[in-house]
């Protein structure tokens, strides 16, 4: 019996349902990149300056708080229905962000408050289709096959890493910054008419118990988690109430979260999944590597487009070294974990290389060419490449087929948490390494260097404008070494991954006995 039959999907159309699912996945990536170029366009017709941070925000608290919920509804009612699902939410919540301020919904006056509505509308089925994606792979495809496609995902990641800046500059330049959002609409529409037509997935589970309990109380615990890294130090002070006052809640509603999970019958996050020590090590690895990966690359655009003098448009092809060795190294590990089915060295192998990369990053200044820092990048990004799709794959192999939704919700949810606190803690140590700087202080940076004007650089004199540069440069940097000491301990927990046979088939794992390995046994016991 095929792979494919095996999944319910007839062979001839296994990469036509790969294309819908890349299209998809192309959605989700590219959407926040395009959207954060049109942002000066959107401010400008709106005003709300002080709030345009939400725009992003609200995306990436739908997203965040979402990817769990979509992952166990597709473990519960069958992926395909749940996947369509969320791509319609995501389409609908597009239309809506287009719209707004329009006349259609409202005035201009609204459109900013509009916008950041529909945008945690559009965040939500965002959400949906990145863990989807993930997970009907794993329905598609066994184990040892799903290096090959995952390598695909990070090449899709990697392109709209790239395309993002450069198709929001030409929609907003050409077009309207509101087709930044009714793009998607002709794409979504395609890979809908692709998956509704051409995706059959099995249904792991006949009855249906959600967890609306856990799933409230997960929402309360992330929302307070996301609202503290994005006011901490920027909105707030760390020590203010309000600050505090969302830490107090995110424990509590957590570990409240906890206690539910331990007792119901179909958790919304089964903590027997953490019983496993692949498992629970990946998920702290993807943590980090969301930590260190979206919180430091932040500041490679603000180093070129500075230190180095490029423009918006510019910079992102100035990405590409990052990007290429991403894509190269997904895909020839893909490949190799086809053929040879071992998989163990990779995040090994990835944490060093990641970590050399950051440490690399560490030693821009004023004076390093663009040469140099492309070598650099491209370290880095074969790091990268070793990580992004072995950790998944580890995740998925770690559980039962019908916790396949679930782990690939987690394994996602918990790299876009370690995201969100990297750009909180590396946006501060920016800030605070910038203040103390002279050519800061002199420019403007404050207390928290966000009275920085960067469009004066220009007019500043020889002498300051060079006090300026460095001071950032000198930030920058500061920032990609502090990367380095949560990115060594990445390759320290992959040390102790257990390498267990990646299966042929999409059957439940080996269990390896106590005696063996206790860690690694999974699901022996029913959850109280």
């Amino acid at each position: 019996m095929t792979q494919a039959t095996q999944a319910g999907t007839r062979p001839n159309n296994i990469r036509v349902v790969l294309f819908g699912l890349m299209i998809a996945m192309m959605l989700a990536m590219l959407d926040n990149m395009i959207v954060s170029t049109a942002l000066p366009r959107i401010v400008g017709e709106f005003g709300g300056l002080n709030h345009f941070t939400w725009v992003v925000t609200a995306y990436v608290l739908g997203t965040t708080v979402s990817t769990p919920i979509w992952g166990k509804l597709g473990d519960l009612y069958g992926r395909k229905s749940v996947f369509l699902t969320s791509v319609v939410v995501f389409l609908v919540g597009s239309a809506l962000c287009g719209m707004a301020g329009s006349g259609m919904l409202g005035g201009p006056e609204d459109g900013m408050v509009q916008l950041i509505a529909f945008r945690a509308v559009q965040g939500l089925g965002a959400g949906g289709l990145m863990v989807g994606v993930m997970a009907i792979i794993g329905d598609l495809v066994p184990p040892r096959e799903r290096g090959r496609y995952q390598g695909m995902i990070a090449g899709i990641m990697a392109i709209a890493m790239v395309a993002g800046p450069l198709a929001g500059g030409f929609i907003t330049d050409h077009l309207s910054w509101r087709w930044a959002f009714y793009v998607n609409l002709p794409l979504g529409g395609i890979a809908l008419l692709v998956l509704i037509t051409t995706m059959h997935l099995p249904k792991y589970r006949t009855e249906h118990r959600i967890d609306w309990l856990g799933a409230g109380l997960l929402s309360v615990g992330i929302t307070a988690i996301v609202l503290i890294t994005t006011w901490g130090g920027n909105e707030y002070d760390w020590t203010s109430p309000q600050i505090l006052g969302l830490a107090v809640l995110a424990v509590v509603a957590l570990v409240a979260f906890g206690l539910v999970e331990r007792r119901v019958q179909e958790p919304i996050l089964p903590l027997a999944l953490f019983a496993n020590r692949n498992f629970a090590l990946i998920s702290v690895i993807g943590f980090l590597l969301g930590f260190a990966m979206f919180g430091a690359m932040n500041f490679l655009p603000l180093y070129q487009q500075t230190v180095q003098g490029a423009s918006a448009t510019n910079s992102g092809l100035l990405l590409l070294p990052l990007m290429f060795g991403m894509l190269v190294v997904s895909l020839v590990i893909g490949r190799a974990i086809t053929r040879n089915g071992r998989y163990r060295a990779y995040p090994i192998i990835g944490g060093v290389v990641m970590t050399a990369g950051m440490a690399l990053l560490s030693m821009l200044d004023t004076d390093t060419s663009k040469l140099m820092s492309s070598l650099y990048m491209i370290v880095l990004g074969v790091g990268m490449g070793f990580l992004m799709q072995t950790s998944m794959l580890i995740a998925q192999n770690s559980v039962e087929q019908k916790d396949l939704g679930a782990a690939s919700g987690a394994a996602t949810f918990f790299r876009s948490i370690g995201g969100s606190f990297g750009i909180s803690l590396f946006g501060a140590i920016f800030a605070n390494r910038l203040a103390s700087s002279e050519g800061g202080r002199a420019f403007g940076g404050g207390e928290a260097g966000a009275g920085m004007d960067l469009e004066k650089l220009k007019e500043l004199p020889a002498q300051a404008r060079e006090a300026v540069l460095g001071g950032l440069s000198d930030a920058i940097s500061h920032v990609f070494l502090w990367a380095v000491l949560f990115t060594i301990v990445i390759p320290v927990l992959a040390w102790f991954i257990k390498e267990i046979p990646l299966r042929t088939a999409n059957e439940a794992p080996p269990q390896a006995t106590p005696e063996e390995d206790a860690e690694v046994a999974l699901g022996k016991a029913p959850v109280a």
